[in-house]
Order: C-alpha cells, then sequence, then structure tokens
C-alpha cells in the first residue's frame, strides 16, 4: 500500500511525474472511477478471479487518485479516508463491535439504514433531513431508481403486494402505447411515459427482491449469446444478418433458445 500511495504521489509531481496524470482533477478522474468499479462487477459476473485480482488494483488506485489529488489540495489524505471508513464499519456493526444483539441479515440491514438515516440527519445543518437526500444523482438511472424507492418505501410510501405494482406497470404501458398510437410523435412525452414504464419495472424488480441491475446484465448477456447463435449459423451459409429476413433470424432465434 504504501509503495502504491508512493508511485502516485510521483505520477502527480509536478516535476518529474507524468504529464496526463498531473492535468487530472476530481471531475475528469470521475468517470474512470466509475468504469472501474462496473469492471470489477463484470469480473465477478464471469467467475473470471485473476481478472478480479486486477480489476480490484484498479478501482483502489483510483481511491488512491482522488486521495493524492485531495491531499495535495490539504483537504484530505489516504489515511483519512482509511481511518474514516473503518470508524464507519465499526459504527454501523454495533452486534460485532459493540454489545447488541442481531440476530438475522434482515434485522441487520434495518439497524444499517437507521444509522445511515442518522448519519444524514445528523449532517444537515439548514432544512430537515429528506427521505431522498443523499443518493446520488451520478449513480446509473436503474441503480438510482432503485434506492429513491427503497428511501420511500421505508416512510411507508409503497405498497405492501407486487399486485397493484403489476398494475402500475401496466398502467404505464397503456399510456406509453397511447402517445406511440396517437399519430403526432411528441419525443419529450414519449421519453417522459417510458421513463415511467421503467421506474415502474424497477418497482417490480425491487418487490420481486431482484437487483435489476443483475438481471438486465444477465439479460444482455442471454441476448448476445443468441445472436451470435445467429451470427455463426449465417456465416455457415457465407451470409451476414444483414442477408437475411426478419423471419430467417427470427427462426433461427428460436433454435438459439434451445441451444445456447
Amino acid at each position: 500500500m504504501a509503495r502504491l500511495l508512493a508511485v502516485m504521489a510521483w505520477l502527480r509531481d509536478r516535476t518529474h511525474g507524468c504529464p496526463w496524470d498531473i492535468d487530472q482533477t476530481f471531475r475528469t478522474i470521475a468517470p474512470y472511477t466509475i468504469e472501474e468499479a462496473y469492471e470489477v462487477a463484470d469480473a465477478i459476473q464471469r467467475n473470471d478471479m485473476p481478472a478480479l485480482k486486477e480489476e480490484l488494483g484498479d478501482l483502489l488506485l483510483q481511491v488512491v487518485y482522488h486521495a493524492q489529488m485531495a491531499q495535495e489540495a490539504e483537504v484530505f489524505g489516504f489515511a483519512d479516508v482509511a481511518a474514516a471508513v473503518a470508524d464507519k464499519m465499526v459504527d454501523r456493526h454495533p452486534h460485532v463491535f459493540g454489545d447488541t444483539r442481531i440476530d438475522t441479515a434482515e434485522a441487520q440491514t434495518v439497524s444499517w439504514e437507521a444509522r445511515k438515516a442518522a448519519e444524514r440527519a445528523a449532517k444537515q445543518t439548514a432544512e430537515p433531513a429528506g427521505a431522498l437526500d443523499g443518493v446520488a444523482r451520478a449513480l446509473p438511472a436503474l441503480l438510482r431508481a432503485e434506492k429513491i424507492q427503497k428511501r420511500a418505501a421505508r416512510v411507508g410510501f409503497d405498497w405492501k403486494e407486487t399486485t397493484p405494482v403489476i398494475d402500475k406497470i401496466e398502467e404505464e404501458l397503456g399510456e406509453l402505447r397511447a402517445e406511440i398510437t396517437a399519430g403526432t410523435v411528441d419525443q419529450a412525452r414519449l421519453t417522459d411515459e417510458l421513463g415511467d414504464v421503467l421506474f415502474a419495472v424497477t418497482n417490480l424488480a425491487r418487490h420481486c427482491k431482484v437487483d435489476p441491475e443483475a438481471a438486465l446484465r444477465a439479460t444482455n448477456d442471454k441476448f448476445e449469446r443468441r445472436f451470435r447463435y445467429i451470427e455463426r449459423q449465417l456465416a455457415g451459409q457465407g451470409r451476414k444478418p444483414a442477408d437475411a429476413t426478419l423471419m430467417e433470424m427470427e427462426t433461427l432465434w428460436q433454435e438459439a433458445k434451445t441451444r445456447v
């Protein structure tokens, strides 16, 4: 760890460092941080342990990068980051590091969220804490939708069963269908209605205790496997998808569903 911190400090050295690294800021590095987190998730999804080791290193470098820039600005350093998260973990696990008794994972989740809410409330200065405070706008939209819904549910704004959630999806689909078939296409309204559908589907995933991001990622992978099967079968005929009819590709798609 000391070596990594030293490497990062040298890369940012104004005299001897790398010009590209020296020019970076929190804003310019943030997209790379998000990208590296996704690459960690991808390695886990593929159960590729060598890749996971490498991607975790890349993600750690992002933390070190931000900490180095913060240290240069004299606001905090890597040691402060590590100490703060260690303190937070101890505080949020009183059943491990203290005398509190929590017997189930579900009870721990409730305790965890309660402590997080208390922390957010303590940070508020001008206005009362809102249920949705602290849900980062930079999160991927699907993940942010889920987090917003969970926060609202904690204060009672939620259905108790899945049936009305499914009804809501059907309602939103009806509104989207009406907009599409209205004759005059209003792109802004289409975007709004489609967003409502996606939000409602995310809510259903939450009620079913399914991670919507993981579910969509798995479906993406499934689609890719099946489409590549279509490409291979057509290639065996000396053709490409652009040379085939939709009916031909649909036949191969149905075939792929039984094979890949």
